[in-house]
């Protein structure tokens, strides 16, 4: 599957060349901050077949908790990008910076349920999890 994005502005695009791993929203706390208080869509890829196409992302890591993960974004709009977790060889691209935010679908897993707030909805037949589901 070949897959297109970009952040607001346009100054950072990507594009994934390969399958998807996992389509899910994540409903942590962390996520509702970085989302605006919903739950973040995401999409999970190997990331061997994710790459920049034009323009460099910041970086940010917190340095106050065990094994943080690494957020990509745009430094001129703010766009959230992806995550990359410490040692996991996939990286999770937000799905509102793809071109065709329609591919998404549904998602297959809603996970860190036990932070959703009552707004946030989750589609019927979608599997939930507490925390983090066994990979």
């Amino acid at each position: 599957m070949k897959l297109t994005g970009r952040c607001y502005c346009g100054n950072i695009h990507y594009q994934v060349d390969g399958d998807v791993m996992m389509k899910g929203q994540c409903h942590c706390r962390e996520c509702q901050y970085l989302a605006g208080g919903g739950a973040n869509y995401f999409m999970m890829v190997n990331q061997n077949s994710f790459e920049y196409t034009q323009g460099t992302p910041t970086q940010f890591r917190r340095s106050d908790i065990e094994k943080p993960v690494t957020r990509e974004f745009c430094s001129n709009c703010g766009t959230q990008l992806l995550t990359r977790a410490p040692g996991f060889p996939a990286v999770i691209v937000k799905v509102g910076t793809l071109d065709d935010p329609s591919a998404f679908g549904k998602a297959q897993v809603a996970i860190f349920t036990k932070d959703k707030q009552p707004f946030h909805l989750i589609a019927d037949g979608v599997a939930q999890f507490e925390a983090m589901p066994p990979m």
